[in-house]
């Protein structure tokens, strides 16, 4: 398979199945997809009476977030790497 190739995977995230494409393997995508749907089912826990349209739009927000603080901490670990390089 060529490294652009486009591979689908079918998987479930919160109740609903979904086809998605992608570069990745086939076991990426549906880590992807479990990682989204714990996330969702959490938000849920916390928040019963939102919609999935709200939901979606809350697990998005608290993924990107998580996503930037965990760039932070990496370019503050690669700013001292440098430093002790130095």
């Amino acid at each position: 398979m060529a490294e652009n190739e486009k591979i689908r995977a079918i998987v479930m995230i919160y109740g609903q199945q979904y086809t998605i494409s992608g570069t990745e393997t086939t076991g990426h995508m549906q880590q992807v997809a479990a990682i989204v749907d714990n996330k969702m089912r959490e938000i849920h826990s916390v928040n019963p009476n939102l919609n999935t349209s709200s939901l979606a739009v809350l697990t998005a927000v608290n993924t990107i977030h998580e996503y930037i603080k965990l760039q932070e901490k990496y370019e503050k670990l690669v700013e001292e790497f440098k430093q002790l390089k130095d």
